[in-house]
């Protein structure tokens, strides 16, 4: 008998995450499982990549949710009451502070969720997968059934604020809680020790074969540019450390090096990137592409690839990078040096745009360098680790 394993996430974007997960979802053989990915949202450029044998579904609630959720709770209230819902908008109000006051998140989400009923299905594993995310951890410790429980976590949690009486509480209904590097499983059990027993670390799985397959199917860069070409991927956000790029470059191109810097990814911090690149008259160096779900030919042909995030779980574009034997340069985020060896295989650098620059001038003065670290990467074994049996024990 086949079993029944549902993952949840909060949709299909072109990122980090949403491509492990499809990783992932490739390496799970078709006659031991049977998948669904149950989405807060219906949409995402990695939609489409989904394997046609997962079932998808999604919480048709969340829409009228989602607000209530990510908007300040005052100005959800005054709109409740705006409608004519006097009593709905009090109730809202007061439970709301109530929880803050306990400071309960829990029993702010099941009043958000008092009208949602739990899926008719059991499963045998359900998989709170886009962790942390406090909404899709309480979902699926309430509203799924489940014989075993999954928490998954992809970032360093003393980065991105959150709360950590609610993940204490929380998973303690969850029999796993997966980290995606060693790093990040330090961090976790130093925030909550009570996670030590039950927390472990399952790497980001990567398909060598697929990505090499991937980098030969477009043409990759059409611009025709004869300089080195430094390529970063990523979504538009601070956490991606765009900016500090962005201000690196301008020093580089002012010291006269015949360099462009493209971005493939999209987010909320666009507009103020084009501001900062704009500033710094770098309108026709520094290049945002959009988003792209397959960025394998540019990373293939670009001479030099740039990680430069504030933080991270585990980068799965640095190991891609890695896979196409580029010349690599990284900040030290979280999981960075369990992927890169500094001086043998890339540079890791802190997340400062004078380091990082100086990185990078490093070696555009020295091609020897990223030789060096290509040979090297050459060597390197990417076979994949298949991790699955520790999903179903």
């Amino acid at each position: 008998m086949k079993q029944k394993i549902i993952f949840m996430v909060i949709n299909m974007n072109v990122g980090g995450t949403e491509k492990a997960l499809l990783n992932m979802l490739e390496e799970l053989p078709e006659e031991q499982f049977d998948v669904t990915v149950f989405m807060l949202e219906k949409y995402g450029g990695f939609l489409e990549s989904l394997p046609k044998r997962v079932q998808i579904d999604y919480l048709t609630e969340y829409k009228e949710l989602r607000n209530f959720i990510n908007l300040p709770p005052k100005s959800n209230a005054l709109k409740i009451i705006k409608e004519g819902k006097l009593i709905n908008g009090l109730s809202f109000s007061i439970i709301y502070l109530v929880s803050k006051i306990t400071k309960n998140k829990s029993l702010f989400y099941k009043y958000l969720l008092r009208n949602v009923s739990v899926l008719k299905k059991e499963y045998d594993i359900a998989v709170a997968y886009a962790g942390p995310m406090d909404f899709i951890s309480y979902f699926v410790s309430h509203k799924i059934k489940a014989k075993k429980k999954v928490q998954w976590i992809h970032f360093d949690v003393t980065k991105i604020g959150i709360d950590s009486k609610f993940m204490n509480d929380i998973y303690k209904k969850f029999n796993t809680v997966f980290t995606v590097s060693h790093g990040a499983k330090e961090k976790i059990i130093q925030l909550i020790p009570s996670l030590k027993g039950k927390t472990e670390v399952f790497h980001n799985i990567v398909l060598p074969t697929e990505i090499l397959n991937l980098s030969k199917e477009h043409k990759g860069f059409s611009d025709n540019f004869e300089g080195i070409r430094i390529l970063t991927v990523g979504r538009l956000n601070e956490e991606k450390g765009q900016d500090l790029a962005i201000k690196a470059m301008a020093k580089l191109i002012q010291e006269g090096f015949n360099i462009k810097w493209y971005c493939i990814g999209e987010g909320s911090s666009r507009k103020k990137y084009e501001r900062l690149i704009a500033d710094n008259n770098l309108q026709d160096h520094f290049i945002l592409l959009g988003s792209n779900p397959n960025p394998y030919p540019y990373m293939a042909q670009c001479d030099i690839y740039v990680q430069p995030s504030r933080h991270e779980g585990y980068c799965i574009t640095l190991t891609e990078a890695k896979i196409l034997r580029k010349p690599i340069v990284t900040t030290n985020f979280i999981g960075s040096d369990e992927q890169i060896v500094s001086g043998k295989t890339g540079l890791i650098t802190e997340p400062d745009e004078e380091k990082l620059y100086f990185a990078i001038k490093k070696m555009l003065n020295n091609s020897k360098i990223g030789t060096y670290f290509s040979d090297n990467l050459s060597s390197s074994s990417f076979k994949k680790v298949n991790e699955m049996q520790r999903l179903i024990r």
